[in-house]
């Protein structure tokens, strides 16, 4: 299946803007004393990774800077546990200030180090994020080195602070919404009310969380990353209408969901520069995908990874005769002996 329809404009811009939610209302914010933004930063939860924890392939340089944005699907404490149901690899040209956008669908079947092929998702609930970036270092050639990741469960919380958003729920999704209502009322102790019309209408944080969790009309998985950015953008608009005192009070909110292992100065000193990227790029990877049933699980396969690889470096870093890395040739050879795609 071809993915390029997920290159659509009615969305690129958006979610960029949905990239750099978190420093925007840090930006604005910023108005106010150094150290009242100070404690603000602060608030957000620094991870120590040591170099040696995340793998790179020989010789990867592609002269970016590269950050993966993980959204987890639990309210566990610890970073190892659940899944990355969102996965985002900003791709930062910083002479230029242009931001390249890469969403990694969920599902792909990958290999990740020291276990076997899977689901990229599942490489955040086997090691954590150091485990995610050495699997998509490791398949796609990349070297980063740095994480963001939030509890996709905040946004729940979130639109309930904005006051609900406004979102148009179709037939298909009515089917299903209010299965995942009663489930995350039962999950969380919330007692969110079913959604009965379809049409636009502003959910509630239940019912939003419900909405983006959706997977099964037509579409899959990858009509549920649309939802997510949906949702985002919906919170990111309502946001855009606060007052300065109700940014800080959302602030407070969603920035002690954030662990990263970029520093608070190194966040602060990104503050300044923010407002000059300039997002020109957003795409949906692997580019084409074909369903493969493997002992009962349904995998995302790209086809071929090695292919995949050398169009992502030519669209995203202009390397236009790039030639994969031995590791990303083995494991493509593997992918394509496990399910005869190629």
């Amino acid at each position: 299946m071809d993915r390029n329809k997920n290159k659509k404009s009615s969305w690129k811009k958006k979610l960029g803007i949905t990239f750099l939610v978190i420093l925007i209302i840090i930006i604005i914010l910023a108005g106010c004393a150094v150290g009242f933004v100070m404690t603000k930063v602060n608030k957000v939860n620094h991870v120590e990774i040591a170099p040696e924890e995340i793998e790179i392939n020989e010789g990867v340089d592609t002269g970016y800077r590269n950050i993966v944005l993980l959204g987890t699907d639990t309210r566990a404490d610890t970073l190892d546990e659940g899944r990355s149901d969102c996965i985002i690899i900003a791709s930062i040209n910083e002479k230029t200030k242009e931001i390249k956008l890469t969403s990694v669908y969920r599902d792909s079947y990958l290999q990740i180090p020291g276990r076997s092929l899977d689901k990229v998702t599942h490489a955040y609930a086997y090691g954590g994020p150091a485990l995610s970036m050495s699997t998509l270092n490791t398949n796609l050639d990349l070297d980063i080195k740095e994480f963001v990741a939030i509890n996709f469960y905040v946004v729940m919380d979130v639109v309930d602070a904005v006051g609900g958003v406004n979102i148009e729920v179709d037939s298909a999704e009515l089917q299903y919404i209010n299965n995942y209502i009663d489930s995350i009322n039962k999950e969380e102790g919330k007692s969110g009310k079913h959604v009965t019309t379809t049409g636009t209408q502003n959910l509630s944080g239940v019912q939003a969380l419900a909405y983006a969790r959706i997977r099964y009309t037509s579409g899959g998985d990858y009509k549920r990353t649309e939802r997510m950015r949906e949702v985002l953008m919906a919170v990111l608009n309502k946001a855009k209408k606060m007052n300065i005192g109700q940014l800080n009070k959302l602030a407070d909110q969603i920035l002690p969901s954030v662990n990263t292992n970029i520093s608070s100065t190194e966040i602060l000193s990104l503050i300044p520069q923010v407002a000059s990227y300039n997002v020109v790029e957003s795409i949906g990877w692997p580019y084409e995908v074909k369903g493969a049933t493997i002992n009962k699980v349904w995998y995302g396969v790209p086809v071929t990874l090695e292919n995949s690889v050398i169009r992502l470096h030519k669209e995203v870093f202009g390397e236009e005769d790039y030639t994969p890395s031995d590791t990303v040739k083995n494991i493509s050879n593997s992918i394509i002996t496990k399910t005869g795609y190629r």
